[in-house]
């Protein structure tokens, strides 16, 4: 069976999904293991890619549906630390910029949201020790939005009418200069 019938088959037809798949393993990137590097594609991109490709083609078929790809500030901006990482969620931001393209003239909306850093675990799996307290340091200097913040964003934006689509919403921290 399709991935997309076999979704619709179990859940119904899908309206939107919120695509947040992501890890965040920084380190230097000469010093960092490949096996981070895999992991960080295949859960940032290909995960996301994944999780598109489950409910597309009923929303193109449907003409109506909303993408909502969560990218990150990291992948418009460069950080120390963050070269694998970047690059994955800078993917994010070009596949939604394209698939908008592809998508648009059939009714479907793509969305990415950015968020800078955001009060989560997401660090918990670095194994870059100096890195993750260097993260950690500035995470601790600044006021982040929690995920219930970002995820108000993300209704704000699904809730929009189906004729409009906010192409990208970056968010941070106010204190989060970068």
């Amino acid at each position: 069976m399709i991935r997309h019938a076999f979704t619709e088959a179990v859940f119904g037809p899908v309206d939107a999904i919120v695509d947040n798949a992501g890890t965040m393993l920084l380190g230097e990137v000469a010093a960092q293991p490949a096996g981070e590097w895999d992991q960080m594609v295949d859960v940032n991109v290909r995960g996301l890619l994944n999780g598109i490709a489950a409910v597309l083609p009923g929303m193109v078929d449907r003409g109506t549906g909303t993408v909502i790809n969560v990218g990150s500030v990291a992948g418009l901006k460069s950080y120390p630390n963050h070269t694998v990482y970047s690059g994955t969620k800078a993917a994010v931001h070009a596949i939604s910029e394209s698939l908008r393209e592809e998508v648009a003239a059939h009714g479907v909306r793509v969305v990415t949201i950015a968020p800078g850093a955001v009060r989560t675990d997401l660090l918990s799996h670095t194994t870059d020790e100096a890195a993750k307290a260097d993260y950690q340091a500035f995470k601790d200097a600044v006021e982040l939005p929690t995920a219930d913040e970002v995820a108000e964003a993300v209704r704000w934006v699904y809730e929009q009418p189906q004729r409009i689509t906010v192409r990208e919403l970056v968010l941070a921290a106010t204190g989060q200069a970068a």
